[in-house]
């Protein structure tokens, strides 16, 4: 069996992954520079180690409220302390997520993987490509190209 490191990060209340091979590094998240005409979807701009680096947030291209909405869960200012920019490198092309917290990498044995329920796939817009179950913990395993596909084209 072959296992592949992954990176694992919170969104809401689902744990997704993300193979550790696509990440360069985790950065702190404090607010992005905003692009006009840009999706809702992408937060802006950041820099990041001397780079700028145009970002996603992944609650409002999964659906989800702003983290700054009153929600269930930790108080407002824990959730901006855990926010975290997963900075992603495909190809030649580099862009980051806003995502709820990360600090997880797990290796996950690949035969750990399967296909989503249809309804699933048709419902996340096929942003989630497989599911693991490790340990009693359900993981989402997100395809990097649709979720970057848009802006990476046009940046």
């Amino acid at each position: 069996m072959t296992a592949t490191l992954h990176v694992t990060f919170r969104v809401g209340n689902a744990t997704y992954a993300v193979a550790a091979s696509d990440v360069l590094h985790l950065e702190s998240y404090d607010t992005a520079t905003h692009v006009p005409g840009a999706p809702s979807y992408v937060a802006g701009l950041v820099q990041v180690r001397g780079r700028l680096v145009p970002v996603i947030d992944l609650r409002i291209r999964f659906g989800l409220p702003p983290a700054d909405a009153s929600a269930p869960g930790p108080p407002a200012s824990q959730a901006a302390i855990d926010r975290r920019v997963v900075v992603l490198q495909l190809g030649t092309r580099v862009a980051g997520l806003v995502v709820d917290s990360a600090r997880e990498v797990l290796k996950i044995e690949d035969t750990a993987f399967e296909r989503p329920p249809e309804i699933v796939v048709h419902q996340t817009a096929g942003f989630v490509k497989a599911v693991a179950t490790v340990a009693k913990r359900m993981y989402l395993l997100v395809d990097l190209p649709r979720i970057l596909g848009e802006e990476l084209d046009h940046g």
